[in-house]
């Protein structure tokens, strides 16, 4: 059955500040085409997923960190966020952009989601112990994301693991031990091929059954 993508999505996703995604049954109005165009809203055809899908092993030079948090990493989203750009970063700040209780799952599907579309090279999602958010951003095609609370699991992630969200619980760490691991987690390239082969065993999991 064909889909239609008309102006009111475009418009919609405009407001939201997010892509739109396609599938091969999805017809584009010529309206919406051109609308799409004005309001600079990325369409992200079936063929372009996949194709950011199929290297999930080049790693583009790290040029953008988007971060994100619940209520619980607030605070300690809003110091990594100066941390970040001091180091020279530039960051893309998803929210929550106060203490006033949210649901951490919106936010961390917002990080995965942004690194998944190449928005950004890295993502970090900050709760209070860290390990939902990673549920919840592993739950996003091609992310591979890792709670870590000290630097020798943040330098694993990535060379073991190609952690490409890294995830921080701010009940359990200091703002100085997330410095730490931020930066390992971003200046620690990804392994050699033997574990290559081992996450891509990961990353295709299911694709049989499609």
């Amino acid at each position: 059955m064909k889909k239609l993508l008309t102006v009111v999505h475009i418009e919609q996703a405009a407001k939201d500040g997010r892509p739109l995604f396609t599938s091969a049954n999805t017809i584009i109005t010529p309206y919406a085409a051109d609308r799409a165009k004005e309001l600079g809203v990325r369409i992200i055809t079936q063929e372009k997923q996949e194709a950011l899908m199929s290297k999930p092993f080049e790693e583009a030079p790290i040029e953008t960190v988007v971060l994100g948090a619940d209520h619980g990493g607030y605070a300690l989203k809003e110091e990594l966020k100066t941390f970040l750009q001091a180091d020279g970063y530039s960051v893309l700040d998803v929210g929550t952009n106060s203490t006033e209780a949210c649901d951490y799952p919106d936010y961390a599907f917002k990080v995965a989601e942004t690194v998944a579309q190449g928005r950004a090279q890295r993502g970090i999602m900050i709760d209070s112990v860290g390990i939902g958010s990673a549920m919840a951003a592993n739950r996003v095609k091609g992310i591979l994301a890792a709670k870590c609370n000290n630097v020798v699991e943040a330098k694993s992630a990535r060379e073991h693991n190609f952690a490409n969200v890294l995830t921080l619980g701010a009940k359990i760490i200091g703002s100085q031990m997330a410095r730490e691991i931020v930066r390992a987690f971003l200046t620690t390239a990804g392994g050699a091929q033997r574990h290559q082969k081992r996450i891509d065993k990961i990353l295709r999991y299911g694709e049989q059954d499609n």
